[in-house]
């Protein structure tokens, strides 16, 4: 899946983002691709662990949606820290959800991939959205998604929850 930028927030060099979501056994796969990243900035390696505001810099995330407005928050970053959100509806009731991460790297000349295992209780079929805050040189910032609403960027919109999680 393509991932779009928002019209506000245009990358510098960037010239692609895509997605992919599967099940194995009882992981649920997100993969994030990124090409043109001569300027693409990234946080320091680190020991995985369960960080917060890892959207300050590069990082990829999974919006997946519940039931009755809950949905959770996945974010994935290429320093292999993470972060597991559950909401009661868009922005309201957060609190940390129960689920195990495991996030990978691997980059080449001007791509890298982000790949993670989450361990979590996600129904399929879910609506999701994908999305990635992408920060390049000097602190600019693009923000992709599989649909941005109207005005600023709000990757919790329910509107942008357009994929839906595999049998």
């Amino acid at each position: 899946m393509k991932l779009i930028p928002h019209p506000g927030h245009p990358p510098l060099g960037v010239t692609a983002v895509e997605a992919t979501v599967w099940r194995e056994a009882y992981r649920w796969h997100f993969r994030y691709l990124v090409d043109g990243t001569s300027s693409l900035v990234l946080p320091d390696p680190a020991e995985p662990a369960r960080t917060d505001n890892l959207w300050r810099t590069t990082c990829f995330e999974a919006f997946v949606g519940g039931e009755g407005g809950a949905y959770h928050e996945f974010n994935f970053a290429p320093s292999r820290r993470w972060a597991a959100y559950a909401f009661d509806a868009p922005r309201a009731g957060i609190c940390n959800a129960d689920a195990a991460v495991e996030v990978w790297i691997d980059a080449g000349a001007d791509w890298i991939a982000v790949e993670a295992a989450v361990t979590a209780d996600l129904a399929p079929q879910s609506p999701f959205n994908l999305t990635a805050v992408i920060e390049e040189e000097g602190g600019r910032k693009s923000y992709w998604a599989l649909a941005n609403p109207p005005g600023d960027s709000d990757f919790h919109a329910p509107s942008c929850f357009l994929g839906r999680l595999p049998e």
